[in-house]
């Protein structure tokens, strides 16, 4: 990663898309993802076995799936955001979740956001599962 600096305002704005993220997901809320995703976001769960899916709508179809099996609570943490020469700006993350059953599992997200009118979104969102 690379390590330009951006506004405050950003890197605050981009950790709070993050825990957005948590709190749509953990609640239910897929009337709200167009919140956190744009039209053409490239979601890729393959290591969760749901494949890879591009924009809001077919991110909202694919967690309100019956099959989907979510945990009960997403956190964020250990979030770095930089800014690359290109201007695209990447953040690195890790989560912890926590299955009905009680287990916690651990996940490093690999992101890219964007600046639209409507605040930050994720412009993609990889989840690489820790084993």
């Amino acid at each position: 990663m690379s390590r330009a600096v951006l506004d405050p305002r950003d890197t605050l704005a981009i950790h709070e898309l993050l825990a957005l993220y948590g709190h749509i997901i953990d609640e239910r809320e897929w009337q709200r993802v167009e919140e956190l995703f744009t039209p053409t976001t490239v979601y890729d769960m393959r290591e969760f076995g749901l494949g890879v899916v591009h924009g809001a709508a077919a991110i909202r179809a694919l967690w309100s799936s019956p099959h989907a099996a979510h945990p009960l609570a997403h956190h964020a943490t250990n979030v770095l955001v930089s800014e690359a020469a290109d201007g695209t700006v990447q953040v690195l993350s890790k989560g912890l979740g926590v299955g009905p059953n009680g287990r916690v599992g651990s996940v490093v997200y690999r992101d890219v956001v964007e600046r639209t009118p409507q605040g930050w979104r994720f412009a993609s969102r990889t989840a690489h599962l820790r084993r």
